[in-house]
């Protein structure tokens, strides 16, 4: 038996096999015929059993076999007995694969097919590679297997994750593809099994939080852990029987509300804090409301909750500038105008900026200035006395800015403001009291803000907007960036279907890769607000027993736009007639995240290109 010249291969590992199969009085002429089949009933009681395992696996193997497809790879889900639960894979590939049982309901277990991949990850614990020769069987020698163990959020074996493929066409970044294709399977089964507790998130790397490789642990209302996934056990030097035991206190060097305190001074920004074994991490807290410090900390009142405009903060850097920018004018009625394209969530923002202030008990009035009829826009913002006017209401009308009168007015696409309202507008800001049509002039106090999508300078140089008014409004401009700009899509994306969530009893649906890549390649010409309204409308499509968001799931024509319509530089690349550099490009993108383990964060900064350029690399691959 040689030792396997690819990278990730342990010659121990094999060794050690190979001993157990000699122990075991396996021969390396062994009859495949010998070999244990579930039956259909037995399949069906395995698969029921790991159905969640199924369910939440199924679209990593998807994505995965996105990146390998026609590579002659088949990639094959067992459980902890080493039982095929699933199977994915190439046609001509999977016709040989059959022939050695490489399906659903066969055992590869180490003590009935000898060393392989699977069976011998399920007794090692750890990622293996079984590569040719090293197999114990000689009819399994035409195969390459790269198959790491899978483990459930309390440390115990939940199956294995598995590729194969012909030995001569093996290649080493295959064993970082199934690293990585475990750690995203487990970390789905995490986020299900505590999907309403507390968890924090961790890595001795701020770039590394939100990412696959991030540590995460769950907590219960006392602080004991409860469960966490494969990278907080290894920074932790956790140990099964360490779950629903330890306190959070014994691995890090604060206690829990010390914790929650640090957490609301941090207002959802990373901290630092120390492990008791000495390396600082940073850590973000994840908690649900409705469990954990619902009691105060005997040093401190009870905590403020989140305000509105951190809900808003989702990581994009333009944003978190702008939400800076917007905190130091809270309070001191400076006006506000926010710039954008049409859908980027002005409106929001207006919102936000108004519940974070110290008029968020006051009314929010908003306008849009483009819905309404130029006849009646000045009655519309400044009311009118009793029978100012034809048709004018009898007992007068109060105007939207005495009815934001102590609080907010919000206009809205100001751009589009006729000029003789634009007129009465400046004298309102200026004189601070308005005069309605007919009547006399009242005095008003409110914060405003304003938005647009429209280029003021030309609107000005075109005598449709009054320069005078435009620097009245301009106290503090904030340009919201497009949604094709921001680096923070996924998390919009997972924020808006929690809020979608409603009809589904309250959990939000899971977001399949493919599906990410594919958010995070589209251009969106209507911005968030096309966004949102796709993703709603593609819940409703979930059926009840479904818990992860795909394609599939959006009308056609959304789907046909999602698939066709993309940023230009994804345009640039299927239009490179260099087909070779193409495949060279390619294979370096796939090379960079095998190496990274699948942190998309950690290959982009190695490529030097941006998360977002990545993953529309990764989409346009699976089209080629």
């Amino acid at each position: 038996m040689s030792s396997s010249p690819f990278r990730g291969a342990d010659p121990g590992d094999i060794s050690r096999s190979w001993q157990r199969c000699r122990m075991l009085g396996l021969t390396p002429e062994q009859n495949r015929q010998d070999f244990p089949h579930a039956s259909g009933g037995a399949l069906r009681s395995a698969l029921e059993r790991r159905a969640t395992l199924v369910s939440q696996a199924r679209p990593i193997i998807d994505y995965f076999h996105g990146q390998i497809k026609d590579s002659g790879c088949i990639i094959l889900l067992s459980d902890e007995n080493g039982y095929l639960l699933d199977s994915v894979g190439d046609t001509d590939f999977g016709h040989r694969a059959a022939k050695v049982a490489l399906s659903p309901g066969a055992s590869w277990a180490e003590e009935n097919r000898g060393t392989n991949a699977i069976g011998t990850a399920l007794v090692e614990r750890k990622p293996v590679v079984v590569n040719g020769t090293e197999h114990y069987l000689r009819h399994n020698s035409f195969l390459a297997c790269a198959a790491a163990p899978l483990s459930q959020p309390n440390g115990e074996l939940l199956g294995v994750i598995d590729i194969s493929c012909d030995h001569r066409a093996y290649h080493p970044h295959t064993f970082g593809l199934v690293r990585a294709a475990a750690q995203m399977i487990e970390n789905r089964m995490f986020e299900i099994a505590f999907l309403n507790a507390t968890k924090l998130r961790f890595h001795v790397s701020s770039h590394s939080l939100g990412t696959v490789m991030e540590g995460a642990i769950a907590l219960a209302e006392d602080g004991r852990v409860l469960g966490a996934n494969r990278a907080a056990f290894a920074m932790l030097g956790l140990a099964p029987n360490d779950i629903g035991t330890q306190d959070v206190s014994n691995f890090f060097d604060v206690s829990l509300y010390e914790l929650m305190d640090l957490d609301r001074r941090a207002q959802g920004r990373p901290m630092t804090i120390h492990l008791r074994r000495g390396e600082t991490v940073y850590i973000s807290v994840d908690q649900f409301r409705g469990q954990l410090v619902r009691r105060p900390h005997p040093l401190t009142e009870a905590p403020p909750k989140n305000d509105a405009l951190d809900e808003l903060d989702t990581g994009d850097e333009r944003v978190t500038r702008a939400i800076g920018q917007l905190r130091r004018v809270l309070g001191r009625k400076v006006p506000i105008l926010l710039q954008g394209e049409t859908g980027v969530g002005k409106d929001y923002f207006a919102r936000a900026i108004h519940a974070a202030g110290p008029r968020a008990k006051g009314p929010f009035v908003a306008v849009n200035c483009a819905a309404l009829p130029e006849t009646l826009i000045e009655s519309e913002l400044f009311g009118h006395a009793p029978g100012a006017f034809t048709g004018a209401k009898k007992d007068g009308a109060l105007g939207r800015i005495r009815e934001a009168n102590g609080g907010t007015l919000f206009l809205d696409e100001i751009g589009d403001m006729p000029l003789s309202a634009q007129t009465r507008l400046l004298r309102v800001l200026e004189e601070g009291q308005v005069t309605p049509i007919g009547g006399k002039p009242v005095p008003v106090d409110f914060l405003l803000i304003s938005a647009t999508h429209a280029d003021f300078s030309t609107r000005i140089a075109e005598k449709t907007f009054r320069a005078d008014l435009y620097y009245r409004l301009n106290g503090l401009a904030v340009s919201l960036p497009a949604l094709r700009d921001r680096s923070d899509i996924i998390t919009l994306v997972e924020r808006i279907l929690a809020r979608e969530a409603g009809p589904r009893g309250g959990r939000a649906p899971l977001l399949s890769p493919e599906l990410a890549a594919t958010l995070n390649s589209h251009a969106w010409p209507g911005n968030i607000r096309q966004l949102a309204g796709m993703l709603r409308t593609a819940c409703l499509m979930l059926e009840e027993d479904e818990d992860t968001l795909c394609l599939h799931h959006f009308s056609e024509e959304a789907h046909r736009e999602l698939t066709t319509s993309k940023l230009p530089a994804a345009k640039a690349e299927t239009l490179c007639p260099a087909t070779t550099l193409r495949a060279q490009s390619d294979a370096m993108i796939a090379s960079a995240v095998a190496e990274a383990g699948g942190n998309i964060a950690a290959a982009a900064r190695n490529l030097g290109i941006s998360r977002n350029t990545l993953y529309r690399r990764l989409a346009a691959m699976r089209t080629h």
